[in-house]
């Protein structure tokens, strides 16, 4: 980031003042506001905060009107294509794509962290077998600070890279143990011989009765899965992990703070939404009721899985994650599977559609995840948990980068505040 020539001058109660402008190395210009307060005793007033730059950052670029998602300045389709999951960790925590020495010593590190606690096994007993496993998840991460002290000091460099390596290896493992105790089965160990994402589906399908062999297809639908969600900018959750660590929080604190802002149907709940309108639609012959319900302005139904609040034409995470959805389909078939036959003819529907082509309501990544992760296997309640743990480095990511950052204070919105004026207390009897 750097301080152009240009400014800005803002008029207020006949005085001027002058805002420096920021050039960033992609998107628009920035105005600093930083002094408005103290010069002229005014907030800004955004709503979401849409409209406000809460950092300055070097991770990740999105351009939703070109539907282009860049990490380190690599394309997240090259990524998902030619690279794999924890190869896009090392991208996302250090900056640089590793060498091969670099990537062997970082995949060692993770592997070997895998395991957790054996008392956290305990901890998960005090949940009822019928908790949602996002609700498992908020609390065994946040937990986590019970059990590993020696990496709980945020201005240690290397107690925060051993909080990052732990939180990556070992997401998976607590994500598995939860999806495991929902159901009613004993918990799986991981294994070392396996990778990332082979490693998670065994410990969330085999059974200590028999043998269970990953299937190389569903491997690399599931590594696409976690590249395609590892992060995405200044979202609603990776904000709330940065607002979290402003305050010098432990990094399991902060992480459990982000699992618990994903878990909204509007962020991290979108795919388990999209599964829940395939249920509603029901079979194939009443998609052209709900094609028409959703053309329909007067009718609440809406499309989930569709279109995409940043990107307004693809995403492009769409496109790589719709040829995974393909093979995988391809291998396990949907004869048997009613909801996956709505979804591959809902998917040629809406391509084929002039409103859904002229809205530019193509499918988005829910869609094409949620589609993978039923054919798998998985129930909608498990969904999240695994968009919480393939988001996991892109929060620890964005956590290291602010404590790092000079220019880091604690977080503290402003508000337009509409309510009473000072009032004087009444005693209850004269109310």
């Amino acid at each position: 980031m750097t301080e152009t020539q240009k400014s800005a001058t803002l008029s207020l109660n006949g005085e001027n003042y002058e805002l420096p402008i920021f050039s960033p190395t992609a998107g628009p210009d920035v105005l600093d506001i930083r002094k408005l307060y103290a010069q002229a005793g005014v907030f800004t007033y955004d709503p979401g905060f849409t409209s406000t730059a809460s950092c300055d950052s070097t991770i990740t670029y999105i351009d939703g009107g070109k539907g282009e998602l860049l990490h380190r300045g690599y394309p997240i389709d090259q990524l998902a294509s030619k690279s794999h999951y924890l190869e896009v960790c090392y991208l996302l925590l250090y900056g640089e794509l590793p060498t091969a020495a670099q990537l062997e010593d970082f995949e060692t590190r993770v592997t070997r962290h895998t395991m957790v606690h054996e008392q956290m096994h305990n901890f998960f007993r005090g949940f009822r077998r019928d908790a949602h496993p996002m609700a498992t998840l908020v609390g065994v991460v946040g937990a986590m600070s019970a059990f590993y002290h020696d990496s709980l000091d945020v201005t240690d460099p290397w107690q925060r890279e051993v909080a990052a390596i732990r939180l990556i290896a070992k997401l998976p493992t607590i994500a598995a143990m939860a999806y495991k105790y929902s159901i009613g089965q004993p918990f799986v160990y991981p294994k070392n011989d396996l990778d990332y994402s082979a490693n998670f589906l065994h410990m969330c399908f085999s059974v200590p009765a028999e043998e269970y062999h990953v299937n190389p297809i569903l491997s690399r639908a599931m590594d696409r899965i976690f590249i395609l969600h590892a992060d995405h900018e200044q979202n609603a959750s990776t904000s709330t992990v940065r607002l979290a660590s402003s305050s010098g929080a432990n990094p399991f604190a902060c992480i459990a703070a982000g699992i618990a802002c994903l878990w909204g149907p509007a962020h991290g709940g979108a795919n388990q939404a999209c599964l829940e309108m395939l249920k509603e639609i029901g079979s194939v012959d009443r998609i052209p009721e709900f094609i028409e319900r959703a053309k329909d302005k007067n009718d609440p139904f809406r499309l989930m899985g569709f279109g995409h609040r940043v990107y307004k034409n693809t995403d492009p995470r769409a496109k790589v994650l719709k040829q995974s959805a393909d093979e995988v389909l391809e291998l396990l078939g949907v004869e048997d599977n009613p909801l996956l036959q709505v979804a591959k003819e809902l998917e040629r529907t809406a391509l084929h559609d002039d409103y859904f082509i002229e809205k530019k309501l193509f499918p988005n990544v829910d869609f094409y995840s949620g589609i993978i992760l039923e054919a798998m296997g998985f129930p909608t309640s498990m969904f999240t948990p695994i968009f919480a743990l393939s988001r996991t480095v892109g929060w620890i990511s964005q956590w290291k980068e602010m404590i790092a950052d000079p220019q880091n204070k604690i977080g503290r919105p402003r508000q337009l505040y509409l309510g009473e004026t000072l009032r004087d207390y009444v005693d209850i009897e004269k109310r």
